[in-house]
């Protein structure tokens, strides 16, 4: 057992906080189902943006990113970095949109923009795809994180960690609805970041390391510094850079980077005060979850290149974990035991906030399918208020306790990872055009979700001999081909309700490429601030001076034209 005394009272103290905050803002939340959602749509952008971060940083997030590093370093993260892409367009184009809406959850949007029982059953299918299968993945992907957390900082078995997942994520998500569960996120964060940088400093003060000088001249670190991969080596860039920035980024569906927003970005987008709080607010969460967020982990990472160069190592260290668990992603862990007494306590605290808050998220939102799109909407269309928080409530002990399940069938967060790209592959351009080209229909969406759903499966179960990258591009071929030819193969959806929606949403062909252009800034912007992060920890003051410059300058530009937007 690692924690000693110090580390124990911090961890006490953050369960406190963690029944406390959702107590409080219990107080505040009237007893409406659409209160316990949707907040009553009076949260404040910074607000949001805090907890869409929260949500999105998964107890799994530093293990993977320390996993990319170990195996592709820095330039790895380019499949992760290319949903930037992604999200920045659902900051200027998709926000207002969702907004003016009017939904309660991304699924109501369905019979919104479709109409009959085809919109109705693709309601359904995506309330159990969605709000059951994906979620359950989800879940498990981070609770498989918790146990590799778990056995190397606690030494305790992998039930015990189950069961306080369960009651604490159960405490946390029951008491204020959503508003408890974004006013937590807030303090989740601001924990998950003490306990990455202090990760950071002390993985720097380890000897072998020898802090950013010993990264930047070790030969094996040293490689793994650029952005860039290899330009020479063409596979490599093929398959780093080249396909998430041309193909990945908005026509793979991915939780968190929906292209066109989805989820519980969109759920969070819906609490808002206003058309504009929902907008800043996203911005807000791409420049925290982007630039100021995983810099600790990608320092930690390199770290633990120096400290354990190998699997085998770490296996040596901790001889007493399971060693089917140890994969490239245990390094993250293993590096937070040489923290001293106190702060072991707070890294700690970090990892179970970002393993509750993604869990939060998705129950939260899970819950919300589960009642607003299958309960209220086909098996009891007038149940009350309080029937409705009950069955909520239900499904999320219902989720939690399935994703405890799932979880041991995972090996590694890289390898779950790429199934949930491989399974929302080719289905991605469809949430972007969906708003615009009225001949997409209810079956273009059904026939999306099954084929890229059974090519995924097919091509990762039958075919190992495939590249993750060789799989994804066959499933975005064959999914796409399908959904296109089902497009002109139907009926489109009828005038009526085409234009019912048109009329809600009111998206001008003007004000769409106004987005773009912004998002095209914003972009340059967010991975300008990203490299300069890194350029100013390196010591590169020349190259960080530039880059921050520049950032400056396309924020200004962005400034300028939102204002413009605004008097116009």
């Amino acid at each position: 057992m690692l924690l000693k005394g110090l580390d124990w009272a911090v961890v006490a103290a953050f369960f406190l906080m963690l029944a406390l905050i959702p107590a409080i803002a219990s107080l505040k939340a009237k007893r409406t189902a659409k209160d316990f959602f949707t907040s009553g749509q009076s949260m404040p952008w910074w607000l949001i943006g805090f907890s869409m971060v929260a949500a999105t940083t998964a107890t799994d997030s530093a293990n993977f990113f320390t996993e990319v590093i170990r195996r592709d370093g820095m330039s790895g993260n380019w499949i992760m970095w290319a949903f930037i892409l992604t999200g920045l367009l659902t900051v200027f184009v998709y926000a207002k949109l969702w907004v003016k809406s009017g939904v309660t959850t991304d699924i109501e949007f369905y019979e919104l923009r479709y109409s009959g029982r085809p919109a109705a059953f693709l309601r359904a299918l995506r309330t159990v795809y969605l709000g059951v299968l994906f979620n359950l993945l989800v879940l498990g992907n981070v609770i498989l994180a918790a146990v590799k957390i778990g056995t190397v900082l606690f030494g305790i078995e992998p039930l015990t960690i189950y069961v306080v997942t369960v009651i604490a994520s159960v405490v946390y998500t029951f008491f204020g609805g959503i508003r408890g569960v974004i006013w937590t996120d807030f303090f989740l964060f601001l924990v998950i970041m003490a306990g990455s940088v202090a990760a950071m400093v002390y993985g720097l003060k380890i000897p072998e390391v020898g802090g950013i000088a010993g990264i930047v001249s070790n030969p094996e670190t040293a490689k793994r510094l650029s952005i860039f991969p290899d330009f020479s080596n063409l596979d490599t860039l093929l398959v780093l850079f080249v396909l998430p920035l041309a193909v990945q980024w908005w026509n793979v569906w991915k939780a968190g980077s929906e292209p066109g927003g989805g989820g519980y970005i969109v759920q969070r987008m819906l609490t808002a005060k206003s058309e504009n709080h929902a907008l800043g607010g996203t911005l807000f969460f791409n420049v925290l979850n982007w630039v100021i967020r995983p810099w600790p982990w990608y320092i930690v990472g390199l770290c633990s290149v120096i400290v354990y160069p190998n699997l085998e190592s770490i296996r040596s260290a901790f001889p007493r974990v399971d060693p089917s668990l140890v994969q490239g992603d245990m390094a993250y862990p293993a590096m937070l035991t040489h923290l001293p007494e106190g702060w072991l306590g707070v890294a700690a605290a970090s990892m179970m906030g970002a393993l509750f808050s993604t869990v939060a998220a998705h129950l939260n939102l899970g819950s919300a399918y589960m009642v607003n799109d299958f309960w209220k909407r086909f098996v009891r269309p007038d149940a009350k208020d309080r029937e409705l928080i009950l069955v909520g409530r239900i499904s999320m002990v219902f989720l939690l306790l399935l994703g405890c399940v799932i979880a041991p069938f995972l090996k590694s967060a890289k390898g779950a990872f790429d199934l949930m790209l491989l399974i929302g592959a080719g289905s991605g351009s469809i949430f972007l055009l969906r708003w615009f080209w009225m001949r997409i229909n209810a079956w273009t969406e059904i026939t999306g979700i099954v084929v890229s759903f059974v090519a995924a499966l097919v091509l990762q179960f039958g075919f190992p001999e495939l590249l993750p990258w060789q799989k994804m591009m066959i499933t975005i071929a064959i999914t796409s081909a399908g959904w296109i030819a089902v497009t002109f193969m139907t009926a489109p959806t009828d005038e009526a309700t085409a234009m019912r929606f048109k009329a809600a949403v009111r998206a001008e062909g003007r004000d769409v490429g106004k987005g773009v252009l912004l998002t095209a800034i914003a972009a340059f912007a967010v991975y300008d601030m990203m490299y300069a992060v890194g350029a100013w920890i390196y010591g590169w003051t020349f190259n960080a001076c530039i880059s921050t410059s520049l950032a400056f300058a396309a924020a200004v530009a962005i400034v300028a034209l939102l204002r413009k937007g605004k008097a116009a």
